[in-house]
């Protein structure tokens, strides 16, 4: 079962890729029938709780597994990938009668022309490779899935590979999150090295391989469950790559920004992105890591800390954005920050709780906006006034989304958010302050968002003061198509009623399914005090709405804290510098070296025909002449006459008589 949950999304978009333009007409059914098989699969697993083990490696423990919190993550990326696939598959139609997108493969496509199997079949690989992620036990698998994830992304986020700047944007989104993937090599090295230089971590380590079928001390070393028995130093090395690694992918500081550029891709590539898949592995990772950043007992406080950061900064930042799809992207590293901070103090079922709701948050805002990005042709704020109510199936999911982001009472995030801010409480009352805060930013940018688009249009609406280039395949004034809105109640429902995991009668199962028995949840004093401030921000929102439409922020928020230009400068522009280099060495010194031995050939041959060969066969023609000649001064003695063969001797002979004098 565990096979059929990773392998089929795998299988199914690698053959959607293989088959190309052949399955264009079939590939958005089969992308969802596949979506819903996964779905299936994962519901299933999450009952039955499969594992797999075996030596991927010689000498070292791998496996899947299915567990407590792999479950709830398998069954969250299966739920959001159908629902996503199913919105991508009812627009396709609609995208099909746009502008160029992604054409040109290979000398072939013409306007207008869309590339179904392509598309479906990078978001099914890209889904594979996140269940990969969250059912691997060992650190070789995780990192299989981390890579495939990766790659994917940058081929999701550069679809539209015509547009220079989204390929770009796409360049830096991976070459960030690369940056960040070499603590996930680094912890991997460390752990081998812990164990078979040193042979610390043996009985940890050890122990974790026996109970997954190892054999010997060190070969479950690379295994999850065994890097918080590793020993030092190597367990502090270990972890500092691990977090390294959790904070790139998740987006939190210092690498958000990357999440900015990856509003570039299609709508349904940052529904998924952002929901459940690539932004959430590290905040999972973290999660799962919990006992190993207790081991060091420093990386737990790095790690609220950063979540509690980011939280606070990135929600200053959606606050400052006039771009829908950018508040949408900043508010992700925001809440991203919040079950970051519930893995550094411990709040595992509150961080996964909230990691399950944001999903179905954040899927639901980020379809509905790429719903009418489709018809009306922008994301800007001011461009959005009256879209809710033009299309009033998707304004009411919008609001369900944003009412639950912004942690109303009794939608799902106001739960779950409390959950994780009564263990940072626990902790430190810093880092309840500033998780608290962070808390109160997040409803006013949800209430700008939601204010925006249901503020009834002016007449006539003015041009917006800063319009985003349209998606490829956006017109303007068309209706939302029914199957293009057919998944948005469910989520809407979602994301409304998933706080009920950190209900007293639910929370209890939740979290011993999770294995954390002794976590506890918010009192009654905490859910008010959040609730009254989520209530009292939506309504001071409302309330000077009237008086000021423009973002209350200054330039530093709005450009995301500046983060972007500073990589830009110090890593970025380098590291594009150093490939543009290399590329031209490749180019004029390696292929020049490739080409000059190929021209090199026909050269000497020619060069031979020319001059050796003509000398070679001057010298030949000239020995044969002179054999010739020889013959004939030979045959001249040949008289027949005896006379003349005496008179030949006789003078051989007086030549040898000298000869014998001259030496004598």
């Amino acid at each position: 079962m565990i096979w059929a949950l990773v392998a089929t999304p795998l299988l199914a978009g690698g053959a959607l890729l293989l088959c190309g333009r052949r399955a264009d007409r079939y590939a958005p059914r089969a992308g969802v029938a596949v979506a819903a098989a996964v779905l299936a699969l994962a519901v299933a697993a999450a009952a039955v709780r499969p594992r797999a083990r075996f030596r991927f490696l010689p000498g070292w423990d791998s496996g899947l597994a299915v567990d407590g919190l792999s479950a709830a993550m398998a069954v969250t990326v299966a739920a959001i990938t159908l629902a996503v696939l199913l919105y991508a598959a009812a627009g396709r139609e609609h995208e099909r009668a746009g502008v160029r997108v992604g054409v040109g493969d290979n000398g072939g496509g013409g306007e207008g022309e869309v590339r179904e199997a392509r598309f479906f079949g990078l978001m099914l690989v890209f889904a594979g490779a996140m269940l990969v992620a969250v059912t691997a036990t060992d650190l070789v698998l995780l990192l299989m899935g981390w890579e495939v994830m990766g790659a994917m992304s940058y081929a999701l986020i550069g679809y539209w590979w015509a547009d220079g700047g989204r390929v770009r944007a796409a360049g830096v989104a991976f070459l960030t999150t690369r940056a960040g993937d070499l603590g996930l090599y680094a912890a991997a090295g460390l752990a081998v090295a812990g164990t078979a230089v040193a042979g610390t971590g043996a009985a940890g380590a050890g122990a974790a391989g026996a109970a997954d079928g190892g054999a010997g001390p060190g070969a479950g070393a690379l295994l999850l469950g065994g890097l918080a028995g590793t020993g030092e130093p190597w367990r502090d090395l270990v972890a500092a790559g691990i977090v390294v690694a959790a904070l790139g992918k998740s987006a939190q500081l210092p690498f958000s920004f990357w999440l900015s550029r990856a509003m570039a891709g299609p709508s349904p590539v940052s529904a998924l992105l952002h929901s459940a898949t690539m932004v959430a592995a590290g905040a999972y990772l973290l999660l799962r890591l919990r006992p190993l950043l207790d081991a060091t007992g420093w990386a737990g406080p790095l790690v609220a800390w950063a979540g509690a950061l980011t939280a606070l900064l990135l929600g200053a930042v959606a606050l400052a954005q006039t771009d829908l799809k950018q508040l949408l992207a900043a508010s992700t590293c925001a809440q991203i920050g919040f079950m970051v901070l519930g893995a550094g103090t411990g709040a595992v079922a509150g961080g996964t709780a909230h990691l399950v709701a944001h999903a179905a948050v954040k899927s639901l805002l980020f379809l509905c906006a790429g719903a009418w990005l489709a018809v009306l042709g922008t994301k800007d704020l001011d461009g959005l006034r009256g879209a809710a109510r033009r299309h009033p199936v998707v304004g009411v999911a919008f609001a369900a989304g944003a009412l639950a982001l912004a942690g109303l009472p009794p939608l799902s995030l106001w739960i779950t958010k409390d959950s994780v801010l009564a263990a940072a409480r626990d902790v430190s009352p810093a880092l309840y302050v500033l998780g608290l805060a962070a808390s109160v930013l997040s409803s006013a940018y949800a209430a700008k968002a939601l204010l925006a688009v249901w503020r009834p249009a002016p007449e006539p609406a003015p041009e917006p003061a800063h319009k985003p280039e349209p998606e490829p395949g956006a017109s303007s004034g068309e209706r939302v198509g029914a199957l293009r809105v057919l998944p948005l109640p469910v989520l809407a429902v979602a994301a409304c009623a998933l706080g009920v995991l950190g209900l007293p009668g639910v929370a209890g199962p939740w979290r011993r399914a999770l294995g954390v028995p002794g976590e506890h949840g918010p009192d009654a004093s905490e859910l008010a005090v959040s609730g009254v401030l989520a209530a009292a921000t939506l309504a001071a929102v409302v309330a000077f709405a009237g008086r000021r439409t423009a973002p209350i922020a200054s330039a530093w928020a709005f450009g995301w804290l500046g983060l972007e230009r500073a990589v830009d400068v110090v890593v970025v522009r380098p590291v594009f510098g150093a490939a543009r280099v290399l590329a031209a060495f490749d180019d004029r010194v390696v292929h020049g070296c490739v080409r000059g031995v190929a021209r090199a050939g026909p050269w000497a041959a020619g060069l031979a025909a020319r001059r050796v060969e003509v000398r070679v066969d001057g010298l030949v023609a000239a020995v044969g002449r002179g054999a010739r000649r020889l013959a004939v001064l030979a045959r001249r003695p040949q008289t027949g006459q005896v006379h003349t063969y005496y008179a030949q001797a006789a003078v051989l002979l007086a030549a040898l008589v000298l000869i014998a004098v001259l030496i004598g």
